[in-house]
């Protein structure tokens, strides 16, 4: 299973401050998002995850500077969500230098603009979902009824969308649905990364058995809450 470090924009910084040698007093902190990036590339990441918190505020990527900066300086895919909504937003993205992106559950209930997405972005569009039975019927759906959690997943991979980013979290009664998600995209061939959910190793490990091909991981990694590269081996 893939660690995926993320990194939350807004204004152009990382809303976390990151300071490799907190432990020791070696080095200094920074919020410059390039340079938190290289050094996860630096101890072995294969994928960096950023979201555009104000993209995700005013519908259109709104750092596009900040993402470039990162792209000039790794060359490691970059998967960015935040703004991502739209084919127009999706080429934003992808002229300055992402290679992914994560649309949101909107684009489930729209058609016409999944499809969109899926002609400018192909494989490399991403569908963020929010597992969790009470979030799916709260949700607004212009359809008649919301759809059971596998009548989802199995919407989106028959539209063309083959990967999926669950965000973990227990349910109202505590359930975890994190095993039941993983079981719907390995039926519908679609691979699984999972955001968040995992504040130690153990829980970590718990999403690699649920069989995720990726957890995403921003402030316990920017944090020091769980180390990469233990992190990587608790992974493997």
């Amino acid at each position: 299973m893939l660690v995926i470090p993320s990194i939350d924009l807004a204004n152009g910084r990382s809303r976390v401050v990151f300071w490799t040698g907190v432990s020791s007093g070696i080095g200094g902190p920074t919020d410059r998002p390039e340079r938190i990036a290289e050094h996860f590339v630096g101890l072995g990441a294969q994928v960096i995850h950023v979201v555009d918190f104000d993209g995700a505020r005013s519908g259109q990527p709104q750092n596009l500077e900040a993402l470039g900066a990162i792209a000039a300086r790794i060359a490691t895919p970059l998967q960015l969500a935040g703004g991502v909504d739209d084919a127009d937003g999706i080429r934003l993205a992808f002229a300055a230098g992402a290679t992914r992106v994560v649309a949101t559950m909107a684009l489930a209930d729209d058609p016409e603009a999944l499809r969109g997405c899926l002609a400018v972005a192909g494989d490399w569009l991403a569908v963020g979902i929010d597992a969790r039975p009470d979030r799916l019927a709260a949700y607004a759906w212009r359809r008649g009824r919301p759809p059971a959690l596998g009548e989802l997943i199995d919407e989106l991979a028959g539209a063309g969308v083959t990967r999926l980013v669950a965000s973990h979290a227990a349910a109202a009664d505590g359930a975890d649905p994190l095993p039941a998600v993983a079981t719907y995209a390995a039926a519908a061939g679609m691979e699984l990364l999972v955001a968040g959910g995992a504040r130690d190793l153990d829980g970590l490990r718990r999403v690699r058995d649920a069989g995720a091909a990726g957890i995403i991981l921003g402030e316990a990694l920017l944090s020091g809450a769980i180390d990469y590269a233990a992190a990587r081996e608790a992974a493997a």
